[in-house]
């Protein structure tokens, strides 16, 4: 078995810094990864996120444990950092009635259920936003919540395949691929999160609440990007081009002697530095072959074969010294395992550790964003099912403990628990 990686302890934000959401908070409905992914910038920019999970299994990222700690599985504690579990029986009385009560104490509602559950539960838009009218309601489905596509489910290899994101990657050759990562799940969370500070904007400017959807085959389309726009012109289909660029030339995977690297010269400037500053051939940049882009599109197999013949005549490190000293855009094509233990990674400070209530210590990656007056809150693991039902009921809606003690006769806030001995 492969060691774990050695990780630091979390650096603490600056006390006295604020949050940009504080305040602000988030009833959160979802499960697997784009709604959680929504939910988790949320969280990291400080609003208080409540997170609703079924009383009996939790959200079913949960089930995903083929890698664990603490009887938690990586991808549960990946996507739900800084938020707080609440376990309700949502197909109880006692349990929707609690979900509505969070709800009119909330400024945003987050739910990536399939079609129709939350308007069968009556937790829907219209039936909550009349209480509370400044509500931001975000649904996250597949197709949408209307006409007949609504019904359908989907998943992020779903979005892929069906917006044509499959069909432009892999090689020429090959079946189409599918990306490694949920990158329509990701890229749909981050929309969401994205539609939902502008709502927010528009509450503080406005006063008014609204509904914000977005659905995860209109992202993937989104994510086409200029594709999309090319195919409309001109009425052709894009084509795989594997790792060579077809529309801009040099670019790609290069062998050099003891491994690959991925090279991308965008435009003339970096083409005339890789030429001549890196590989000392100058005719390579004023051959009429390969002197413009068009011309290295249109002889992109022989260009590629001669960078091909020379970059295998020295080490990769050495030839990553030369690109990055004369400004040519150069990475190592690296494992996930050396990302992790590599110096970039470590330099910008992404990894470290954070306490756990069941496995002591757990991996943390810190979010991309750095805010310098609202720095993101300091990050709080993952919560174990139901963790802080009793503090979010008592501390929001004023339950007091015998209050606690009937719903949980009920069955409302799950089938054993019990607040009379054990806080929580």
């Amino acid at each position: 078995m492969t060691a774990r990686f050695e990780l630091p302890p979390h650096q603490p934000r600056p006390e006295a810094a604020k949050l940009a959401l504080e305040g602000v908070r988030v009833i959160d409905f979802t499960h697997f990864i784009a709604g959680p992914v929504c939910t988790l910038i949320l969280a990291d920019f400080g609003a208080e996120v409540i997170k609703i999970e079924n009383a009996a299994r939790g959200d079913d990222m949960r089930a995903m444990r083929t890698f664990q700690l603490g009887g938690e599985g990586g991808p549960f504690l990946w996507a739900n950092r800084n938020k707080q579990s609440v376990s309700l029986d949502l197909s109880l009385p006692a349990g929707r009635e609690i979900a509505r009560l969070l709800i009119a104490e909330a400024d945003i509602v987050v739910e990536n259920f399939s079609a129709s559950v939350m308007e069968r539960l009556g937790l829907d838009y219209a039936s909550v936003s009349a209480g509370n009218p400044r509500l931001i309601y975000c649904s996250i489905s597949a197709f949408g919540r209307e006409g007949e596509l609504a019904r359908r489910a989907g998943f992020d290899p779903i979005a892929q395949a069906e917006a044509g994101l499959m069909s432009v990657n892999g090689h020429p050759a090959d079946p189409p691929v599918v990306v490694g990562t949920p990158v329509v799940d990701l890229t749909t969370g981050m929309m969401a999160g994205n539609a939902i500070l502008a709502a927010l904007a528009a509450r503080n400017q406005h006063g008014i609440g609204q509904r914000v959807e977005i659905a995860m085959f209109d992202q993937a389309v989104t994510m086409l990007a200029y594709l999309a726009t090319n195919a409309l012109i001109s009425g052709q289909n894009p084509v795989r081009a594997g790792n060579v660029g077809s529309t801009v030339v040099p670019t790609g995977v290069f062998e050099a002697a003891d491994g690959p690297m991925f090279l991308c010269c965008a435009n003339e400037r970096t083409y005339q530095r890789l030429a001549v500053d890196v590989l000392g051939r100058p005719d390579l940049a004023t051959h009429p072959d390969y002197a413009t882009m068009p011309a290295r599109v249109q002889n992109r197999q022989a260009l590629v074969s001669l960078l091909k013949a020379i970059f295998a005549t020295d080490s990769r490190e050495a030839w990553l010294t030369k690109m990055r000293a004369a400004g040519v855009p150069v990475g190592p094509v690296a494992t996930v395992s050396e990302v992790l233990a590599g110096d970039v990674i470590r330099q910008r400070g992404l990894l470290s550790q954070i306490p756990h209530p069941t496995a002591g210590m757990v991996p943390h990656i810190a979010p991309p964003f750095r805010l310098s007056a609202t720095p993101v809150a300091d990050p709080q693991a993952a919560p174990t099912l139901g963790q802080h039902t009793e503090q979010v009921l008592s501390g929001v809606l004023g339950y007091d403990r015998v209050r606690l003690d009937r719903l949980a006769e009920t069955g409302a806030l799950g089938a054993t628990r019990s607040f009379s001995a054990v806080g929580n």
